[in-house]
């Protein structure tokens, strides 16, 4: 449950104002020259929107899942590259130190993490694995010499969201060469100034400009051996799994506050726009295209408020997560398609942002796993419980 309601609400009213006052007018300036403004970015760090799932003892806000959803809600309802800018260190980047990190790991990079002094990237898919995470080849061998334990890191990684800004990756690599399996895949804290590390190039991409994802290749790259997430190797994709079914929430919540907007949008488009001497909201196709986006929309939020309950009270969500990750994404598909419709010819023109998120939304249905993979998932949780 919500600790303190009141002190939540208060935040839920700032993010809403700095939504209102500072990102919607600046949705357009972003998707013209593909980059977040920093005086954005220093909002966001001075509102601790970079710790919202940090611990208060590491200097974060410590919010619950239920929290964070509803806080999502209303920090999606504009452009989601403005959600980017903090979802890796949020999410993806910082859970795996959170959950199975060491004390001295935690006590270290949190609070940077929490100030947005260190920006965090999950670095996991490779240009040969990428919904078949355990078959990554990027190496990690461990070796000693007079300057101490370390891993030798060599391969490459692909589409990795905010790398061109991270100041730290959590790296996925194959500790055992011989285990080609999951089994073989450590976890690790990689300074992304290390020796060795380049970037490739920004990706063009159909939407979502000012998030940027680009390659990120290790050529002989020293990683200290205490920089190991966990306390043993072989634990990386257990971790990558738990961090991912945590996104998959989190994500979902994002699809929701996109597709309010975008209803929000349409509706009121369909209110002020006049055919044949009437409003077309006025005409029943038009409602049916409204009323089915507002009740997928109400079913994907009840569903990621339902799984976040679950999570915070300590169940197993695995099934659950899937479930709102890929009923949520399809769902914010549905809906930005028929806004789309809804305009016409107008929303087919950048001018009203319609097509802008069209665009944008498309990709909720393919990272952090596909809509087919979160399929895969909930069938086979299924057959286990049901032989179980």
């Amino acid at each position: 449950m919500i600790r303190d309601p009141e002190t939540f609400e208060a935040l839920l009213d700032s993010v809403r104002r700095f939504v209102r006052e500072r990102l919607v007018p600046a949705e357009n300036e972003v998707a013209d020259t593909d980059e977040i403004p920093e005086a954005i970015v220093q909002e966001m760090r001075e509102m601790g929107l970079f710790g919202l799932t940090i611990p208060e003892s590491y200097g974060g806000l410590e919010l619950t899942m239920e929290e964070e959803a509803r806080l999502l809600f209303e920090l999606c309802k504009t452009s989601p590259a403005f959600r980017s800018v903090i979802g890796t260190t949020v999410g993806i980047g910082s859970q795996g130190i959170l959950m199975d990190g060491t004390e001295a790991q935690k006590a270290y990079y949190l609070p940077k993490l929490a100030t947005g002094e260190l920006s965090s990237s999950f670095a996991l898919t490779e240009p040969d694995a990428g919904s078949d995470a355990a078959s990554l080849r990027t190496t990690a061998i461990r070796g000693t010499d007079s300057e101490g334990d370390h891993y030798i890191v060599n391969g490459t990684k692909r589409y990795i969201t905010n790398a061109p800004h991270s100041k730290i990756f959590t790296l996925m690599a194959r500790t055992n060469p011989a285990d080609k399996g999951a089994g073989g895949v450590s976890a690790f804290i990689v300074d992304a100034q290390s020796p060795g590390i380049s970037l490739g190039k920004n990706d063009k991409k159909m939407g979502q400009k000012g998030a940027h994802t680009c390659d990120v290749m290790f050529d002989n790259v020293r990683v200290p051996a205490a920089n190991l997430i966990g306390d043993k190797e072989g634990q990386g994709f257990k971790t990558a799994m738990k961090v991912l079914e945590k996104g998959r929430i989190h994500l979902a919540a994002v699809c929701v506050g996109v597709a309010q907007r975008i209803l929000d949008d349409a509706l009121r488009y369909a209110i002020d726009r006049k055919q044949f001497g009437q409003s077309i909201a006025e005409f029943q196709l038009v409602q049916a295209m409204l009323a089915d986006s507002k009740a997928e929309l109400y079913a994907a939020e009840c569903m990621v408020i339902d799984a976040a309950r679950k999570r915070d009270e300590g169940r197993s969500v695995s099934t659950e997560a899937s479930c709102c990750k890929m009923f949520a994404s399809e769902m914010c598909g549905r809906v930005a398609d028929r806004a789309v419709q809804i305009l016409g010819g107008a929303g087919y023109l950048s001018e009203y942002g319609i097509e802008r998120f069209y665009r944008d939304v498309r990709l909720f249905r393919l990272y952090e796993g596909t809509t087919q993979i979160q399929q895969i998932i909930i069938g086979r949780n299924m057959v286990r419980e049901a032989r179980g």
